[in-house]
């Protein structure tokens, strides 16, 4: 793999008449890059962003679409993101379809900086056609001083990774030695055990108002309800899209960063408290969660990604590290409580080991006594959609929170993706519902939350397929 990849990068780098051939293309030049991974696999390529040198755990996304919204989700923080998808950039970039939240303190106002460590793709488009379009991708990674790489096996690499795991890796347009770049991928730290939160989430609170939903370029949308209910959203690296869901379903948001203590946000009465997406390794982020369990059973919450760990983890739970992660737009997640199946869009490397929340009561789990077990025999690698297989949404007995049910599993894999407590007013969720990119299915997840805000006992007994385009209106632009 890494010599069939240097062979070919070499030819291009060295030869005089590809290199002309090349200034008369969009591509211009070929400034040599050199991506390496943590065991030893090198891909050679040509930069196409920044340059310079970048460490972080390399992974991989799935999505054929929407990749501004994934260059611009902080939930990307450490990484380098490869996009499996061939052509990246042949519809340009808008900057208004930012995902970095808007409506900060002065210190982070506008199209900050994306979190991303570095990007990956097999061919970038230099000239994209779009009328939206205001900058190309290269253009745009040039200015933001993100590394990026194109010209490689993006196949063989997203192969590697999956046979191999997620690991981390180096870029660089500068150093091509290959025993220099390992000894600085050595000395990088690594993404478990890092505190990555802390490095996206806002610095002070503040309010997220009404009217900051872009209103002239979206093909759909719904108009959002009036404002009846207050939110208090923790900001582990919240993306625009939830803030404009949270509106719509009639919520008046009030940001606060990471970690803010419990005590400062029941100060504010909210009608509900939101936990947001965010990077890296839950296990770290341990002033949230502390939070999170002061917070729970006082007032109504919903987490969604590194939000439904940090639920997770307040109630005792176990985190597992994903062997390659859940990345993209396209996964099928059952819902166990409507048997509704929803494709989702997902961005996580870390995931619940479900059996770490307590022990089954049978009663209410379809009279099964022990959790499925797995290949080596435990219950930590037991696939969940054995729950899916006899229409079953189990409930654990939580030594701190009660009754603890799994309402959501991944059909790829059999993990969890999501919870609900059954004698407090909390659920989570491991994917995303915003369709920032990615598809619609999961939009009742936020209707729910303000059912639940209301007081309904039944808010997560939703039709997908009425809510998911109610009230939705076509534009014309």
């Amino acid at each position: 793999m890494a010599s069939s990849a240097c062979a070919g990068t070499r030819s291009v780098d060295g030869a005089p008449l590809v290199q002309r051939m090349l200034a008369n293309t969009s591509k211009q030049s070929a400034v040599p890059a050199l991506l390496m991974l943590a065991d030893g696999t090198a891909f050679y390529g040509r930069a196409c962003g920044a340059r310079g040198t970048a460490t972080g755990e390399v992974c991989f996304n799935t999505s054929v679409e929407g990749y501004f919204e994934v260059f611009t989700d902080p939930s990307y923080a450490g990484q380098i993101v490869t996009m499996t998808y061939p052509q990246i950039g042949n519809y340009g970039i808008d900057l208004a379809d930012t995902q970095m939240a808007p409506g900060m303190p002065a210190e982070h106002q506008g199209n900050q900086q994306p979190a991303l460590r570095g990007l990956v793709v097999h061919d970038l488009c230099r000239t994209p056609s779009n009328w939206r379009s205001s900058i190309d991708v290269s253009e745009y990674l040039e200015e933001r001083g993100i590394i990026a790489i194109e010209a490689i096996d993006t196949r063989a690499l997203v192969r590697h990774l999956r046979d191999h795991g997620a690991q981390k890796g180096i870029i660089s347009t500068e150093i091509l030695d290959r025993a220099e770049l390992a000894a600085l991928l050595d000395a990088a730290p690594d993404l478990v055990g890092e505190n990555l939160v802390k490095t996206v989430s806002c610095h002070e609170a503040y309010r997220y108002y009404p009217g900051r939903v872009a209103k002239d370029h979206a093909f759909a949308q719904a108009d959002a309800a009036l404002a009846k209910r207050s939110v208090v959203v923790y900001d582990c690296g919240v993306k625009r899209g939830i803030l404009e869901g949270l509106e719509r379903a009639g919520c008046e948001l009030t940001v606060v960063p990471w970690d803010t203590p419990a005590r400062d946000v029941l100060a504010l009465q909210p009608d509900g408290v939101f936990l947001s997406n965010g990077p890296g390794d839950p296990d770290a982020v341990t002033e949230t969660y502390e939070q999170v369990r002061a917070l729970m059973g006082k007032v109504p919450m919903f987490g969604i990604c590194l939000g439904h760990q940090m639920v997770s983890l307040a109630a005792g739970g176990r985190m597992e590290k994903l062997k390659y992660g859940h990345r993209g737009g396209n996964h099928p997640v059952m819902n166990l409580i409507t048997r509704r199946v929803e494709i989702t869009a997902q961005n996580h490397g870390f995931n619940l080991v479900f059996p770490s929340l307590g022990t089954l009561v049978p009663e209410l789990s379809g009279g099964v006594v022990e959790h499925p077990v797995g290949a080596d025999g435990t219950s930590t690698t037991g696939d969940l959609r054995f729950w899916v297989e006899r229409g079953v949404a189990p409930v654990v007995e939580n030594e701190r929170f009660g009754r603890i049910r799994l309402t959501h599993v991944n059909l790829n894999d059999g993990t969890a993706e999501g919870i609900q407590l059954l004698d407090a007013p909390v659920f989570s969720v491991q994917y995303h519902p915003e369709a920032s990119p990615g598809p619609t299915d999961a939009h009742y997840l936020f209707t729910a939350f303000a059912h639940l805000m209301d007081g309904d006992p039944d808010y997560l007994d939703i039709d997908i397929a009425r809510d998911r385009l109610a009230g939705w209106r076509f534009g014309t632009a």
